[in-house]
């Protein structure tokens, strides 16, 4: 399996044809079908159907199932050629959970590499499991999560502590100040901050509730909570950005759940001189925030 085989794979799901692929790929037909047969050699299957007299292409089950595992494999072999142009170029590695990086990180980010516009930053998002695998094999310097957990070679720090609070769309008859128990939970848009929400949210609405939505994907809450009769408990970095739409109203509340704390990983003896910048410009950024405490 080569890179040129999965090029060629790729290229006739996007044109829809050999024909197409070929001249796009400035290769002859014969040349083409070649390397989609290689392919399909070394996989041990067929990815496309063929039938004479018809243009288009048409996948098997399998060839399907393989564009997604193609993209990947693209992509990695993308990754490794960069590497060879990176020369002596300094690399910043950082991880962080949703909503750190939707509503913290970019303001973050701006400053930093005003700081450094020789560093190369390179970010994923990663659930706080996904991060501390990541930081013990060395492949991020560091990461933000909700979720501590002990690690032999992870250093956990408490980052900042924010209160939780709820953002309502439409639900005028709430007060401003609202207890648990005055909520309809089909009406909920839930995350699953950390497992303390979790519990809080077991205690207050069983633990088969059957909330409206449930989502995993911080960026998905804003559009769910354009709709009317919703809401959803949130942390106060997120509501900051949240009371720029005027439908949402935010509540404190009473027996709230426990404060969110944020927590950054870095490996255990091993100095980066970019770390220390990165956090004192994360707590320059949160010192502008209502209900969150910064520890950096």
């Amino acid at each position: 399996m080569t890179e040129l085989e999965i090029e060629a794979f790729l290229t006739v799901i996007k044109t829809g044809s050999i024909t197409a692929a070929a001249k796009y790929l400035f290769v002859t037909q014969p040349a083409l079908s070649r390397r989609i047969h290689a392919l399909e050699s070394d996989l041990g299957y067929s990815l496309i159907k063929r039938k004479k007299g018809v243009r288009t292409i048409e996948l098997t089950n399998q060839g399907k199932a393989f564009i997604s595992v193609a993209e990947k494999l693209q992509a990695v072999w993308l990754e490794a050629q960069e590497i060879t142009n990176l020369g002596n170029s300094k690399i910043f590695y950082v991880s962080s959970i949703g909503s750190v990086s939707s509503y913290i990180l970019p303001s973050v980010f701006r400053l930093f590499m005003k700081d450094h516009p020789d560093c190369r930053l390179v970010f994923h998002n990663h659930h706080s499991r996904e991060a501390y695998s990541y930081i013990e094999s060395r492949q991020i310097d560091l990461a933000l999560i909700s979720d501590n957990q002990f690690s032999r070679t992870t250093e956990t720090v408490p980052a900042f502590r924010e209160k939780m609070l709820l953002a309502t769309n439409g639900l005028s008859e709430l007060e401003e100040k609202v207890h648990p128990s005055v909520l309809e939970v089909k009406r909920e848009i839930r995350l699953p901050w950390n497992p303390e929400y979790d519990l809080w949210h077991d205690y207050w609405f069983g633990s088969t509730a059957g909330s409206k939505v449930i989502l995993d994907q911080m960026s998905l809450l804003e559009d769910f909570l354009n709709e009317n009769n919703t809401w959803a408990v949130i942390p106060a970095t997120v509501a900051y950005h949240l009371v720029k739409n005027k439908d949402v109203t935010l509540h404190e509340l009473l027996d709230p759940p426990p404060d969110r704390i944020i927590y950054f990983l870095i490996p255990k003896n091993q100095k980066n001189g970019y770390v220390e910048s990165f956090l004192y410009k994360l707590n320059y950024i949160l010192q502008d925030r209502e209900l969150v405490e910064s520890f950096l």
